[in-house]
């Protein structure tokens, strides 16, 4: 009995991709099942803790030639696209496109929402509070630069919550039509000129540096005037058809930008979650002690503390504070309760699954 031939690779491949296809529309209609069932009692912010949740486990299970990365990426359009079908979400985020903040909405939403580019962070905050998007995006903190004043003024302004991060790393490259040689001026956000200032000194000293509102912007000029350049993605210089001059040119290897995801509700717990909060305590000896005492007695670890100045007050403070942990756990609602006691003002501003810096 002649053996049984094997399929070529390619064939082998065709046959592998119809089955993706199917085992694909079957989660789809599994996703469209579940969201009949459940009408309208699962909220959107929990739908997508508990995509984050499973990412994060599927990820965690990836043992072949693919790498991390590139699983979630796959896994993230896939979740994506079966949201897609019980509900198109709008989020908001700072334009203009190919902006950090537009590869942070992409990585974290995938392409099956309408993202909404806007002109600043405050503006991505109205879209929200208004109900104009379901969600936006707001850079937090930069580990070069740390925090972002104007997203943590928004927090003290108006009412929206925290419902998941990204932390990504930021990989700058110097794009432009001309030779490294002959650039004259660097346009790029105040962030990543700041971000690239040791580079910027060594490799192009004589060069003037010009700040403007985003990265993408920058990119759109260097493509436009002769002897400019741009520090931004290298998505935006795909876009902008412009030629890579440099690569990776941030002074800190390890440049990570986090990014807050905000919304109108917080996810339910997942297995790894943080809660942010933010309070005001008197102007008296011992007062902030006394209040981080709290978490110390409730066992509630920290993982970030920053001190902001109360708008319009001489020398009030706000301290913005994560800790591990869901506001729904019985350790942060006593120590919640007692802060209300020790603290002049006191907003939980949301629980969020726990994000890994990914490029």
């Amino acid at each position: 009995m002649a053996r049984k031939k094997k399929p070529e690779p390619q064939a082998k491949i065709a046959q592998l991709d119809r089955e993706l296809l199917k085992l694909l529309q079957d989660r789809a209609r599994l996703i469209l099942k579940l969201a009949k069932r459940r009408g309208a009692k699962r909220s959107i912010s929990s739908a997508l803790g508990v995509d984050e949740d499973l990412l994060a486990q599927v990820v965690g299970l990836s043992r072949g030639p693919l790498g991390r990365q590139s699983v979630r990426a796959v896994f993230r359009e896939v979740m994506s696209g079966c949201r897609s079908l019980v509900r198109q979400l709008k989020v908001a985020f700072l334009g203009p496109l190919y902006s950090y903040s537009h590869l942070a909405a992409i990585h974290h939403f995938g392409h099956s929402v309408e993202l909404v580019p806007v002109g600043s962070i405050a503006a991505v905050f109205e879209e929200v509070n208004r109900g104009h998007c379901d969600f936006g995006l707001v850079p937090v903190e930069n580990s070069t630069d740390g925090r972002i004043a104007d997203t943590l003024d928004m927090f003290t302004r108006l009412p929206v919550r925290i419902c998941g991060e990204v932390e990504m790393e930021i990989n700058h490259t110097l794009l432009g039509k001309c030779s490294r040689t002959e650039v004259k001026e660097v346009y790029s956000r105040p962030q990543a000129l700041s971000q690239c200032r040791n580079w910027l000194a060594k490799h192009l000293p004589s060069a003037r540096t010009i700040e403007v509102t985003s990265t993408s912007t920058a990119a759109q000029l260097a493509k436009e005037k002769p002897g400019a350049a741009a520090i931004a993605s290298l998505e935006a210089g795909v876009h902008y058809a412009l030629d890579i001059l440099a690569e990776k040119i941030e002074d800190n290897p390890s440049n990570t930008t986090r990014f807050a995801v905000i919304g109108n509700e917080s996810p339910q717990r997942t297995s790894n979650d943080r809660t942010a909060m933010f309070f005001q305590t008197e102007h008296r000896f011992g007062a902030l002690v006394d209040a981080l005492a709290i978490f110390k007695c409730n066992r509630l670890n920290l993982t970030w503390i920053e001190s902001f100045p109360v708008p319009g007050s001489d020398r009030a403070y706000l301290f913005f504070v994560e800790l591990e942990g869901h506001e729904t756990d019985e350790r942060v609602q006593n120590a919640v309760a007692a802060l209300e006691s020790k603290t002049l003002r006191l907003e939980i501003l949301g629980s969020f699954p726990v994000s890994k810096a990914e490029q």
